[in-house]
C-alpha cells in the first residue's frame, strides 16, 4: 500500500479554490503540478512555489525566501520561493498565490519552447 504524505495531502485541501493539484516523489520530497506543469515543491514539510522574473518580487516583499540547496560546497538557487505561511488558513490567498506560480510555470514553458525552436 503506497503511503502519502500528510502534508502533501493538506495541500490538496489547501489549494481546492485554485483547483486540483498532483505530486509525484523527487530528490527526497515532492513536486507539486497543475495540469502538468509543475508549480511548486515540497522540501522538509516546507511549501515552495514557482516563481519568475515577474512575480519574484511578489514573493520577497511577502517574505518569502528562495528555495536553496547545496551541491559541491556551491549554494544553488532555484526559482521557486517559499509560500506565506497565512495561505495555509486562508483558501482565496492560496489560489492567489497558486495563480502565480502557474502563470510563471507557464510562461517559463514558454521560454523553453521559444528557445528550443
Amino acid at each position: 500500500m503506497k503511503r502519502v504524505n500528510q502534508f502533501i495531502e493538506h495541500l490538496h485541501e489547501v489549494f481546492r479554490l485554485f483547483g486540483t493539484i498532483n505530486s509525484k516523489p523527487m530528490f527526497g520530497g515532492y513536486g507539486i503540478y497543475h495540469q502538468g506543469l509543475m508549480i511548486g515543491l515540497v522540501a522538509n514539510d516546507t511549501l515552495y512555489l514557482k516563481t519568475d522574473a515577474l512575480s519574484a518580487p511578489q514573493f520577497s516583499e511577502a517574505g518569502c525566501v528562495p528555495f536553496e540547496y547545496t551541491k559541491n560546497g556551491t549554494t544553488m538557487k532555484m526559482s521557486y520561493s517559499s509560500a506565506p505561511i497565512e495561505l495555509f488558513d486562508d483558501p482565496e490567498m492560496a489560489k492567489d498565490w497558486a495563480s502565480l506560480a502557474y502563470a510563471a510555470a507557464l510562461r517559463s514553458r514558454k521560454k523553453s519552447a521559444q528557445h528550443s525552436t
